[in-house]
């Protein structure tokens, strides 16, 4: 099958965030990642050439890409030509920025981890465990700690930040039964303090917590998604009945836990704490001195669970002796369309 590959161009008003289009002509293939250079990709001469402003961007990267181009080259053809219908076979969306605010969502689940935190007896501040992770970051290395999951920082620096809790708590009690100051106490003693407050940290409380945390971010992203979200979403399957709907992130999120909102329009959800190889080979290319990383590991394993769904669907409904049109062009020999819509020039293509 034929795939056109076309990121939305669009601009959510809500939150200011830039989007843009780049169509690709492909064959079953997917194009080749986009990489961090300054000249533009090349065009089919059928198509004007399209150079973006630079937007609000969320990282350097897409600042260095989005800078590389500010003027729009196009030619006018003299007749005007009827434009080609193509079936919608998959739509992607970003999540944290494009179809809510992250803040106000983070804002939310760390009032929700302060408070399940000190239920067990911990009184931290969110910036503690912001702290902590940054640190845990550093200690793996340049490489190694960018390609660390927020899971696994964030497990790690609730276990941490538990640990400094137990300690300086045991280590009072050590100075209070001597009738001395901490500062005093000898390093045996601290030694031992600290080996009984690795162990005292308990890992089912540690995940406890997390999964509050958790919870919350998904509940407050579904107080806070964009106007019309949802709107959108259903008008979108009413007129594609057979796109396949899903989300492409490199955060924790996942529309298909939000029962309330998103999760009936979507099919499936990767992201990139899924793939800790993707991730470290992603970070390792960003260090080389050309800078071209591989920025398309996530959106190829997209398109491979799109096939996945689409097959499924066909099948079904071969079974169900309902063969579908419409399905039948999105998975055949014709060409289908996929958009992405994001808020990142770099990170979301």
């Amino acid at each position: 099958m034929k795939l056109s590959i076309c990121l939305l161009a669009a601009a959510i008003t809500a939150h200011d965030a830039k989007a843009f289009s780049l169509l690709m002509q492909s064959s079953a293939k997917l194009p080749p990642p986009l990489r961090s250079k300054t000249s533009p990709p090349a065009f089919s001469s059928s198509f004007p050439l399209l150079r973006l402003n630079p937007p609000q961007s969320k990282s350097s990267l897409s600042r260095r890409l989005a800078t590389a181009s500010a003027t729009v080259e196009s030619s006018s053809p003299s007749t005007a030509t009827p434009s080609e219908t193509k079936t919608l076979g998959l739509l992607t969306f970003d999540l944290d920025d494009s179809l809510y605010p992250i803040e106000p969502v983070l804002h939310d689940a760390n009032e929700i981890f302060v408070q399940t935190m000190a239920n067990y007896g911990y009184n931290l501040e969110p910036n503690d465990i912001v702290e902590a992770g940054k640190r845990i970051r550093e200690e793996a290395g340049p490489i190694a700690g960018k390609a660390m999951s927020h899971t696994e920082v964030r497990l790690e620096a609730i276990r941490r930040e538990m640990e400094r809790k137990m300690l300086e708590k045991k280590l009072q009690e050590c100075a209070d039964d001597w009738a001395t100051e901490v500062e005093s106490l000898t390093s045996p003693i601290r030694n031992s303090a600290e080996k009984w407050a690795k162990s005292a940290v308990s890992e089912t409380v540690v995940e406890s917590i997390y999964s509050a945390w958790e919870r919350e971010r998904h509940h407050s992203a579904e107080r806070h998604l964009y106007p019309d979200i949802i709107a959108s979403l259903q008008n979108i399957k009413e007129e594609h009945p057979d796109v396949v709907i899903g989300a492409v992130t490199d955060g924790r999120a996942n529309p298909m836990l939000m029962v309330f909102s998103l999760s009936p329009f979507f099919d499936f959800c990767m992201s990139w704490e899924d793939d800790a190889s993707g991730r470290t080979g992603f970070f390792q290319e960003l260090e080389n001195v050309d800078g071209n990383a591989d920025m398309q590991w996530i959106y190829r394993a997209a398109y491979d669970k799109y096939n996945e769904i689409s097959e499924s669907k066909r099948e079904m409904n071969k079974i169900l002796g309902e063969a579908n049109d419409s399905l039948e062009e999105m998975t055949g020999t014709d060409e289908a369309i996929w958009i992405h819509v994001g808020d990142d020039l770099a990170y979301d293509v």
